[in-house]
């Protein structure tokens, strides 16, 4: 999806995967091939022309030395744009040899619908970034999931509380291996400055149309829900926070604001993402961050990229819990909270010794996040 979604998230959760495989030796290419028209921040609209997506792709391989291994190929099938069949990169003919050659395919965040050419893959990895929503969809027979799933020979998932006693997520015989965000050290590197001032987040604030229904309840997707819960937080200390949020609603902002939110536009900084991007993790003091309602309530053990991405610059995570605590070491660099008052309590904590924190959150991502280790458990687990 970096091409489809050309924003520094996006884009850094690949870049990452494909900095960790190339740092073990191996010949790695980065693949966009489906019918999904991209989105074109210039014109700001979904488009058929493909051209942002393509040079967003080439400009972002050829900054991390890989310009010459990757492929755009757009199958619009309903045949609307001039552009439809049309390949980037590579031809065709040269990408359908590419998977039929390959060791492994890595659908990484299942963002691609597997066809026949995809098949020719000797093994498919579906890698979910985002957990729980398909699992709920799976067990409830939603015929287009089965088909995703079936189509891969396995099934990673950053859920990494699957299977424990507290995660109430449905597997239903499904066979996870487990994964995380790998994040590339030499590029992430720790910035220390005991006079940054707020505690920030990158995301979006209300988004529709994902939500579950499971066993009579509804699990909900955008993350608006959480925030509200937390809404009078910026009352209870000295500590500021701002959030780099995509807010769409007046009401919404308004809300946010008049409870002492600070909230800023992310859609400049993140089409920047080898400048601004980064840059904005750098100057933060710490996150401080709220999962999706289905990864709390569910405990799946999501920890997301930019968290880690967070910890790697040294800045300390404070994060609600989704059961990733029992993965990760916390308590100090990296806190789950539950209640505003556990969240709270590692704000203080983390002022208390700023300094400590910092270089607990870097030391955390060196032990857990380092990008060829990461790339390498993954391969190993499958096989290769």
């Amino acid at each position: 999806m970096m091409g489809r979604c050309p924003f520094g998230g996006q884009t850094w959760l690949y870049l990452n995967w494909l900095l960790g495989l190339r740092k073990l030796g191996h010949e790695v290419w980065y693949v966009e091939d489906d019918s999904v028209w991209p989105y074109d921040p210039v014109a700001n609209r979904i488009t058929g022309d493909c051209t942002y997506a393509v040079d967003h792709i080439a400009r972002s391989m050829d900054r991390i030395g890989l310009g010459d291994r990757w492929a755009f190929r757009f199958t619009d099938a309903s045949g609307w744009s001039d552009q439809s069949g049309a390949c980037w990169g590579i031809s065709s003919a040269e990408l359908n040899a590419l998977y039929a050659s390959c060791d492994a395919l890595l659908n990484v965040v299942g963002a691609t619908t597997l066809r026949e050419e995809h098949m020719a893959a000797p093994l498919r990895v579906y890698v979910e970034c985002d957990p729980v929503i398909a699992e709920l969809r799976f067990s409830a027979d939603d015929p287009q999931t089965r088909e995703a799933f079936a189509s891969h020979d396995v099934l990673v998932t950053y859920g990494e509380n699957y299977g424990a006693a507290d995660c109430g997520v449905p597997i239903d015989g499904l066979n996870f291996l487990k994964t995380r965000q790998p994040i590339d050290l030499e590029y992430w590197r720790m910035e220390f400055d005991p006079a940054a001032r707020y505690f920030t987040t990158i995301g979006n604030y209300r988004q529709s149309g994902f939500d579950v229904e499971y066993k009579g309840e509804t699990y909900r997707w955008s993350k608006h829900h959480e925030w509200e819960k937390l809404i009078d937080l910026p009352s209870r200390t000295s500590q500021e926070f701002e959030l780099a949020i995509k807010v769409d609603d007046p009401a919404d902002r308004s809300l946010l604001q008049g409870h002492g939110w600070r909230v800023i536009s992310p859609l400049e900084m993140s089409l920047d993402v080898f400048g601004a991007y980064p840059a904005y993790f750098g100057r933060s003091r710490a996150e401080f961050t709220v999962a999706k309602d289905q990864n709390v309530r569910l405990r799946s053990g999501w920890f997301s990229e930019r968290d880690a991405t967070y910890l790697a610059c040294g800045k300390p995570v404070v994060a609600q819990e989704t059961g990733f605590s029992n993965i990760f070491p916390t308590g100090e660099g990296l806190f789950g909270f539950s209640t505003a008052e556990e969240a709270l309590a590692a704000i203080e904590a983390i002022n208390v010794d700023y300094a400590g924190n910092c270089r607990a959150a870097r030391a955390i991502t060196e032990d857990y996040f380092r990008a060829e280790r990461v790339a390498a458990k993954l391969l190993m687990d499958i096989g290769l």
